[in-house]
């Protein structure tokens, strides 16, 4: 994108450059070889630091934790079922004592006598068989577990909360407040990401419209000494004039080496911003021109931000803040839910089989039932103020959050005030410095052709000159100043509370005053301020 018309002279640039280039560069490390630099528009520049920023990372991670304590306190509503496998070993028990030989007689029968002749001998033989019998029927004992070597059980319990007096209900309300939060909180970092971005951006460019306008204050101030060392050459102009003009030139070269100072200090805390290398090289893409304060609108589109209701209801912290007053009042609910019966119903299932051979499992047919169905309920008695005690805890918590609300809702109310005082303050800069600029410049043009005419001096000219640096100057600031403040309206309803405050201060645009000009110009900003207005912190953060 071409260079405003008002710095049509830019092409005297390259010519002055070659006057300065050997004092410049020698003063001037030599530079590595340049890499291929990274081209950057506004919008391009928010992507690239969202996707590095870690402010955006924790945001993202603490939605997604927010996301899996919602599963947590919902699933309190569901039965909880468990499978259960165990196998135990028996080394010693005090059922050995009472282990003895294995029975072997054989089981008892019924004895039913005979009639006749036989009857007698039938009875005998009946009578010697119950002597040497075993029962039938009963216990098996080698089943029942007691003294087994080896036990097995596959089994499974499921449990449900039928009432908690209200605390399953109240920690589902914590947790989808908590993730309410969470939300709040990655578009209010995101809002802080872009705003940093869009100022570290501006910051730059403005930066390299100053080192412009010091560039091309230098050429100026190079003509100037070159038309009266001719003047001088043929005895037209005094030795006096000549020294008032090379000396005028050579103090404006410091001020070129400043702005290049601040450019690249600029450039770096754009670097900072998007976490890029020291050295990595990027390029200012479409900067935005002196005429036109809106290029954050494809950013401001890109994050979704439109014409929003400012007041202080719809600001992020003072929602954050009403989500708080709701968690302790659930909180309270909690605590006070320790006071009612908890009503569980449980339910337990398992096979169980004993053996006592060493690893031989024992066949399906082997394992015994167990199948239980239980409803308990439990309700403190006495808990040496325990309940009380959290009660109060919870009770201080809620006044607390409630305080807060009412804190932030002020100071929300007052931030927005002070935003729109400074997108006020912004446009009236603006609309001030758009005639001024012109004016300055046609000043500059007529007091060229006056000096050289010899119907001016060469002070008419600096002060002409420095009068036209000063309102470029302006100009540029007054357009950083208003893009700003017209993002920071846009981002207001998602920004932090004192977030990215745009400071407009006096401007010294370096150029020495001629005897007889007044020795300082109010109004706009400077580029050393400039280049760190409104920056807050790269990570997303910001102090008010």
């Amino acid at each position: 994108m071409p260079l405003p018309h008002m710095w049509s002279r830019s092409f005297l640039v390259g010519a002055a450059l070659g006057a300065i280039a050997l004092p410049l560069g020698a003063q001037q490390p030599a530079a590595p070889a340049a890499a291929t630099p990274r081209a950057l528009t506004l919008t391009a520049a928010y992507q690239l630091a969202e996707q590095r920023n870690q402010a955006v990372q924790i945001a993202r991670a603490g939605v997604e934790r927010a996301h899996g304590q919602e599963w947590q306190a919902r699933s309190q509503y569901l039965p909880q079922l468990n499978a259960q496998l165990l196998y135990t070993k028996t080394l010693a028990t005090q059922f050995s004592a009472l282990a003895g030989a294995p029975d072997t007689r054989p089981l008892c029968r019924v004895f039913t006598p005979v009639t006749g002749a036989a009857r007698i001998d039938s009875i005998e033989a009946g009578l010697a068989n119950a002597t040497n019998c075993r029962a039938a029927g009963g216990i098996d004992f080698s089943k029942a577990g007691f003294g087994a070597a080896n036990q097995y059980q596959a089994g499974l319990t499921a449990s449900l909360n039928l009432f908690t007096g209200g605390r399953v209900t109240a920690q589902n309300r914590v947790a989808s407040a908590a993730m309410r939060t969470a939300e709040l909180e990655l578009r209010s970092q995101r809002a802080q990401l872009a705003l940093n971005v869009a100022q570290a951006y501006l910051d730059a460019v403005l930066a390299e419209r100053l080192l412009v306008i010091a560039e091309s204050s230098f050429v100026q101030t190079e003509n100037t000494a070159r038309q009266v060392q001719l003047a001088k050459n043929v005895g037209t102009t005094a030795e006096f004039e000549l020294l008032r003009a090379q000396v005028t030139r050579d103090n404006q070269r410091p001020v070129v080496i400043q702005r290049r100072s601040d450019r690249e200090v600029a450039r770096l805390r754009l670097k900072q911003v998007l976490n890029l290398g020291a050295t990595d090289s990027v390029d200012l893409m479409l900067p935005p021109g002196e005429e036109d304060a809106s290029s954050a609108a494809p950013l401001l589109k890109l994050l979704g931000a439109t014409p929003m209701d400012t007041s202080a209801g719809q600001r992020v912290l003072v929602k954050q803040s009403e989500e708080a007053v709701k968690v302790q009042q659930d909180q309270f609910t909690v605590a006070r839910s320790q006071r009612w019966p908890n009503v569980v119903l449980s339910s337990s299932y398992a096979k169980v089989a004993f053996g006592q051979q060493d690893f031989q499992v024992p066949n399906f047919n082997s394992f015994l039932t167990n199948w239980t169905v239980s409803l308990s309920a439990s309700f403190p008695l006495f808990t040496g103020g325990k309940i009380t005690g959290d009660e109060m805890v919870a009770r201080a918590n809620l006044r607390e959050a409630e305080a807060r609300l009412d804190q932030v809702k002020q100071g929300a109310a007052i931030d927005a005030r002070q935003a729109f005082s400074q997108l006020e303050q912004a446009e009236a800069a603006w609309r001030a410095s758009a005639g001024t600029s012109e004016q300055a410049a046609r000043a500059y043009r007529i007091a060229e052709v006056r000096y050289r005419e010899g119907i001016s001096t060469q002070i008419e000219l600096n002060d002409a000159r420095i009068l036209e640096q000063q309102a470029r100057a302006n100009r540029a600031s007054a357009a950083r100043n208003l893009q700003v403040a017209r993002l920071r309206v846009a981002l207001l309803p998602d920004l932090p509370i004192g977030a990215g405050t745009v400071n407009v201060g006096s401007f010294n645009t370096g150029a020495q005053p001629s005897a007889g000009a007044p020795s300082s110009i109010p109004g706009g900003q400077g580029a050393a301020t400039a280049a760190t207005a409104g920056q807050q912190g790269a990570a997303g953060g910001v102090s008010p």
